[in-house]
């Protein structure tokens, strides 16, 4: 015999927030480059040094992702030559904590699993 189906008690919203949010941080090393700028605004070739897996194209396309949905902010320096920085807005700011969260729960995961701790990256 087949089960029913229950009635969800959660009433739809007539858009979904997880999925705005998911969307906000969809696409690889987006999470990186956030965690990255939590601290001061860095440069395009400072955020390179940190994240040296990750390609120019890549990088470029992350902060133009990041600054459309307004996460971060991009400030060309009138230095000569010209230099960029990318600092976080006030609501990438806010994501900080659920980062940090997620960070903690990924360590607890790693130590259950294989009995090492995980040390944060510098």
């Amino acid at each position: 015999m087949a089960l029913k189906i229950r009635k969800n008690p959660v009433v739809p919203a007539p858009y979904c927030p997880v999925s705005e949010f998911m969307n906000m941080l969809s696409g690889a090393w987006t999470t990186h480059v956030l965690w990255h700028l939590q601290a001061t605004p860095r440069r395009f070739g400072e955020l390179r040094v940190d994240m040296p897996q990750i390609s120019a194209k890549t990088l470029t396309a992350r902060l133009r992702m990041l600054e459309q949905h307004g996460l971060v902010v991009r400030t060309v320096m009138p230095t000569s030559p010209p230099s960029t920085e990318y600092g976080l807005t006030d609501l990438g700011r806010e994501l900080i904590p659920v980062l940090s969260a997620i960070a903690e729960v990924g360590r607890k995961l790693k130590l259950s699993r294989t009995g090492e701790i995980c040390q944060e990256a510098a």
